[in-house]
């Protein structure tokens, strides 16, 4: 049996519409957003997105961390293995004020990513 080669059109017609969604995501996303909201009693106190050029990679996500709050004029929180599984499996992340070495003035700083 000799195979079928299916055009483009074809090819696209039988991805799922939730594979293809992601597919589109990660190829047309030229860079990354990461929306950082201060946060004191549910509402914004403070508010950033950090924009990047380069795709989200996990390794340098202190890095963005950093960036982030030197923009924010607030202390670099603790960072674990546990925010940042939380920021890749939720696409978010919530530092409270106990992440915090110096006294932070917020409730918590919460980070998402913008997809």
């Amino acid at each position: 049996m000799i195979p079928v080669r299916l055009s483009y059109a074809e090819n696209m017609r039988n991805i799922p519409a939730q594979r293809l969604y992601f597919f589109l995501i990660f190829v047309y996303n030229s860079f990354m957003r990461i929306w950082a909201k201060l946060m004191t009693d549910g509402r914004i106190r403070k508010q950033y997105v950090y924009e990047n050029p380069e795709k989200l990679t996990y390794s340098h996500f202190f890095e963005y961390l950093t960036e982030i709050c030197h923009e924010l004029d607030i202390p670099t929180p603790v960072l674990t293995k546990t925010h940042i599984f939380n920021f890749a499996k939720f696409n978010h992340v919530k530092f409270p004020a106990r992440d915090f070495v110096d006294s932070l003035g917020y409730d918590h700083l919460f980070l998402e990513n913008i997809l």
